[in-house]
């Protein structure tokens, strides 16, 4: 009768430990649930531009990172690869394009963006923003050209070296995705594009050849940059191999992303 006493009292015991237990831990579970219902502050995206492939070609691949800096506020920076658009095909009576070659080039450019607090229900990096930006490219490429004049019959060859430097003002709308997923539309971005020009012959040429291999690279230059008024100075060109150029253009663009 005593055993059975004392084991009831220790049944007893346990239960109120068990009672206790489940007391003090309940706290802990509920606070581990609510962080998690918690949404995470995702505070950095790593983006793909995928407009610019589209314009210069497979070889245009810039990656972007987003920062942000405070509840409205973000920086980005964008960094890769730059190709220059292929050449149509030249062909004239004493001059061909051959091919290309040695093709090279890199961009990298930065912006600051304020989101719009008053047209915008969420914080950075999702709304309307407005901000400044820059950017800058620069290629080479060798070309070979096929001649046939008075003074030369033979291959030539050029290296064609490009600056350009771009500083405007964007405005653009970012959504955001399961959380973690971004498409960033650059829709309107004015600027002030600075091009720096400069073609090299590795041949030696007559001055009226040199002036007719210059001529033929100025024209398959016009309408490679879609977005900007580039006119180049023919008659510069055409003495020097090499021009300078300040124009009006604009910024438009598609990045995808992903927050972390």
């Amino acid at each position: 009768m005593k055993n059975k006493l004392v084991a009831l009292k220790l049944n007893r015991i346990f239960l109120l430990v068990i009672f206790l237990t489940g007391i003090i831990t309940l706290p802990c579970f509920s606070q581990e649930k609510d962080s998690v219902k918690t949404p995470r502050n995702f505070k950095n995206t790593i983006r793909i531009n995928i407009t610019n492939p589209m314009i210069f070609g497979e070889k245009f691949n810039v990656i972007g990172y987003e920062r942000v800096v405070n509840d409205y506020q973000t920086f980005s920076v964008g960094i890769g690869r730059f190709a220059f658009p292929k050449f149509s095909l030249v062909d004239r009576d004493s001059i061909r394009l051959e091919k290309d070659f040695k093709d090279k080039g890199f961009n990298i450019s930065f912006d600051y963006r304020f989101y719009l607090m008053k047209e915008n229900l969420h914080k950075a990096p999702r709304g309307v923003y407005i901000g400044p930006f820059y950017s800058y490219n620069y290629f080479q490429r060798t070309n070979s050209w096929e001649m046939n004049t008075l003074n030369f019959v033979g291959e030539a060859t050029t290296k064609l070296e490009m600056n350009m430097h771009s500083i405007g003002f964007q405005l653009g709308y970012q959504f955001i995705f399961w959380k973690r997923v971004s498409l960033d539309l650059i829709l309107v971005g004015p600027s002030m594009w600075f091009f720096n020009v400069k073609a090299n012959l590795t041949t030696n040429l007559s001055p009226e050849d040199e002036s007719l291999l210059f001529e033929t690279i100025n024209d398959a230059l016009n309408n490679k940059f879609p977005g900007s008024d580039l006119v180049i100075d023919g008659g510069t060109f055409e003495k020097k191999g090499s021009f300078r150029s300040n124009t009006f253009g604009y910024r438009y663009m598609f990045n995808i992303g992903f927050r972390f």
